[in-house]
């Protein structure tokens, strides 16, 4: 167990379960629900309950679980585009996770085993231990393209473009129903719902920072269904499905921001199980010269387009 000790500098009243799932966000509420059952979350020295509002100047202390970071190599298929010493660029399939999760079944099943087992243990490490050659993420049920560092050099490469936003990424992603305009860009800010830590929001979030989406509609399904190409010029967390939702065009079969009636209808007639988006490539400066790869879309998603 470590502990982390901090002072509350707020003038609005906060949760105590919805402010430490933020500042870790590595854990989820129902996580953090378990820990102050258990006492290992202390208001003021003093034992709380979940839903203890906080005060400006309240001492907050957190023993947080220092899990083993032991992750065994999994025989799992890699749909692999490209591979050199130092750097796999991957098409990743929908529904595997890409890293590790604590708390459940965690050290099993992700890309991150996989990688493990294709590199034979040879992975660098940043700051993220369950993460080795990670540098990027996709959420679960979103497919297409990831990067992945072999060496500490390329890592620490990849984490600086990404950081300086000196990558280009563009993905696809069909939605229900089409916007008006044909190009247009979502500017907003974007951060955890305050009352529900599984959510982004627009809307009041805890944490705003700034998201940019830039959008161009390629194909159009007599208003019904709507393809887009999407330029990310920031990299939030759920950006593209809480941008197209906060503007009324939920990605289709988004099963936390998408319409419930679209979805139902959707895996009825076209059987759809995830979210349609993709991640369709990736440019950047590789090895002194720019480089771009594409990942093809997944079978499920050319399916939903020879369907219609």
């Amino acid at each position: 167990m470590q502990t982390f000790q901090f002072c509350v500098i707020s003038k609005i009243p906060v949760r105590v379960d919805i402010l430490i799932s933020t500042l870790f966000s590595e854990y989820t509420r129902t996580y953090i629900a378990k820990c102050i059952e258990r006492h290992d979350i202390l208001v003021n020295n003093a034992p709380v309950k979940k839903n203890t509002l906080l005060k400006h100047r309240d001492i907050v202390s957190f023993k947080k679980e220092i899990y083993s970071t032991e992750i065994l190599a999994e025989d799992i298929e890699l749909d692999i585009i490209y591979e050199d010493e130092s750097l796999i660029v991957l098409n990743k399939d929908a529904g595997i996770n890409v890293h590790p999760v604590p708390w459940i079944e965690w050290k099993k099943g992700t890309l991150v085993n996989a990688l493990l087992y294709h590199t034979k243990g040879n992975l660098p490490v940043i700051s993220w231990e369950e993460r080795p050659g990670i540098v990027h993420r996709l959420d679960k049920d979103t497919s297409g393209s990831l990067l992945v560092a072999k060496n500490d050099t390329m890592m620490q490469y990849l984490t600086t473009i990404i950081k300086e936003r000196n990558i280009k990424k563009y993905y696809l992603a069909v939605v229900a129903w089409v916007p008006e305009e044909n190009i247009f860009t979502i500017h907003s800010h974007i951060g955890r719902d305050r009352y529900d830590r599984t959510k982004m929001t627009v809307k009041n979030p805890l944490n705003p920072k700034e998201a940019i989406t830039h959008i161009e509609i390629i194909w159009n399904y007599i208003g019904k269904y709507g393809l887009l190409k999407i330029d990310l010029e920031t990299g939030r967390t759920h950006q593209i499905r809480v941008h197209l939702a906060s503007i009324g065009y939920p990605i289709l079969w988004d099963a936390v921001y998408g319409d419930e009636i679209v979805n139902r209808e959707a895996r009825k007639q076209l059987w759809i199980t995830r979210q349609m988006l993709h991640a369709e490539s990736l440019s950047f400066n590789l090895y002194h010269k720019k480089v771009s790869f594409k990942a093809p879309l997944k079978d499920d998603m050319k399916i939903f387009f020879n369907t219609l």
